[in-house]
């Protein structure tokens, strides 16, 4: 029985750190983006008289890579669901990293006119594509393999892995946009970060070669379970929590208001505040530094107190602080919006990003979990990734009280998120075999709580992390 458990405990480790490092990896080459499209991009590939033209064209080839997503969520979630988790997050962190690498390889407007813009959005075409299948197949990954009471903290690691990514993102950029004059920045330092993402390919390969396969899966593949069409059976007999996860994405409005928008608005000559590019680095560093730590604490709260009500909270008071951070920055206090950034994004956020990665596959069961997930999260971050060039055009420079115009839209669009957290049904207690059955009868919480209390104990016993 020990041997039974350790071998249990040591596939959820290796899941786990597959899943944070393949994370990590794969987003760090995804946020490399963001971060250029709004500090680089408008002045290389879309040069305007007018600086609003083009800071909007800028952030809206951000959010084309999004609305790529829900193409890829169709094909990559069925790949996962009919190939296999492993199989399917080999397939997202090849095409990530290739395409992240043509970017760094791009000629400029000033070099080749229109075909540079052109170039750039068809690669974040493919960016937004690979990254679909990324979270919902990671988080099944690691889901799947977790012991019952240790969901929520095991699946958290598959964003913290996301936050660490958003972190070495920063750290690349910062100190190239801080030391480096800006004509050389412009010319060619905005390309390193891009170019190091064959290190990220070549790192990646090896360690998510070495991942086994789902006890979950195999066993499907071994009964000959697996479904001809998931999309199809998905969309039949889940598409009531599609649309509730779909919702719940909104909530990531804060990740766009926060670093896309919030940075534009910092940063862009057109809107007047004037801060400097690398001190406003500081933001996604420290706030994503912050996240790191908080991450596992709030999926361990979420497999005591349910995933509901931490989503909840999350998407609610985070859409309040937007407000403060926004506010902060029209008074051009770096500092100040540095602090809110901090307890926003990397602690009252968390409470939503670190729990959804176990909650929305746990909706559903391990046939059309993957596609499920990929489809309902991937729709609702699509939308989620316009909004930063529909508010550059709704508020452009010159416009009164913009913190308050663009606060409202997050605080509404968050609340539509914990509205479709409120509907759900929730998870927690639910046995592996029991998810995404409709009937199915959570075990009792004096059970649920012995069960935590062995697993711990267990821990212990065998000098494992769980």
């Amino acid at each position: 029985m020990a041997s039974t458990h350790l071998q249990s405990s040591n596939q959820a480790r290796t899941a786990t750190a597959s899943a944070w490092i393949g994370s990590a990896l794969e987003y760090y080459d995804y946020f490399i983006y963001a971060q250029a499209a709004a500090l680089v991009f408008p002045q290389l590939f879309f040069p305007s008289q007018d600086g609003r033209v083009a800071i909007a064209a800028s952030l809206a080839t951000y959010g084309v890579g999004y609305l790529a997503r829900p193409v890829g969520a169709f094909v990559l979630g069925r790949r996962g669901d009919t190939h296999g988790r492993k199989n399917l997050l080999l397939t997202c962190m090849f095409m990530m990293g290739l395409s992240t690498l043509a970017v760094g390889l791009l000629p400029t407007f000033a070099q080749v006119g229109f075909a540079a813009p052109i170039l750039l959005v068809i690669l974040r075409l493919i960016q937004g594509f690979a990254v679909a299948g990324e979270i919902s197949g990671s988080s099944s990954l690691v889901l799947e393999h977790a012991p019952l009471g240790r969901r929520g903290y095991f699946a958290s690691y598959a964003m913290q892995g996301v936050t660490a990514g958003q972190v070495f993102a920063a750290a690349i950029f910062m100190p190239l946009a801080y030391y480096l004059p800006e004509k050389q920045f412009l010319a060619w330092g905005w390309r390193v970060p891009f170019l190091l993402s064959v290190l990220v390919l070549v790192a990646g390969y090896v360690i998510r070669r070495k991942v086994s396969e789902t006890p979950a899966f195999v066993d499907e593949a071994q009964h000959r379970q697996i479904p001809a069409s998931p999309v199809k059976e998905a969309l039949r007999d889940g598409w009531r929590d599609i649309v509730r996860i779909a919702a719940i994405a909104l909530i990531a409005v804060i990740l766009a208001v926060t670093s896309i928008f919030g940075a534009a608005y910092a940063v862009q000559p057109a809107y007047g505040i004037g801060l400097s590019k690398g001190f406003f680095l500081w933001i996604p560093l420290l706030a994503n530094l912050t996240a790191m730590f908080f991450i596992p604490f709030a999926g361990s709260l979420s497999d005591r107190w349910g995933r509901r009500p931490l989503i909840i909270f999350g998407a609610l008071a985070s859409g309040l602080l937007s407000y403060a951070y926004l506010y902060a920055i029209s008074l051009h206090n770096a500092m100040l919006a540095i602090v809110i950034a901090i307890v926003m994004w990397g602690v009252v956020y968390q409470c939503f990003n670190a729990v959804y990665p176990s909650f929305m596959p746990e909706l559903f069961p391990t046939r059309i979990r993957v596609t499920a997930m990929a489809i309902g999260q991937n729709i609702g971050t699509a939308i989620t990734a316009i909004l930063p060039a529909f508010i550059a055009a709704a508020v452009p420079p010159g416009t009164q009280h913009i913190p308050l115009i663009v606060g409202t839209i997050t605080l509404t669009v968050c609340s539509i998120g914990a509205l479709g957290a409120w509907t759900a049904r929730e998870t927690y207690r639910l046995p592996v075999n029991a998810l995404g059955q409709r009937d199915a009868s959570p075990i009792s919480q004096e059970e649920y709580d012995s069960l935590r209390t062995d697993t711990r104990r267990k821990k212990t016993a065998s000098n494992v992390p769980v």
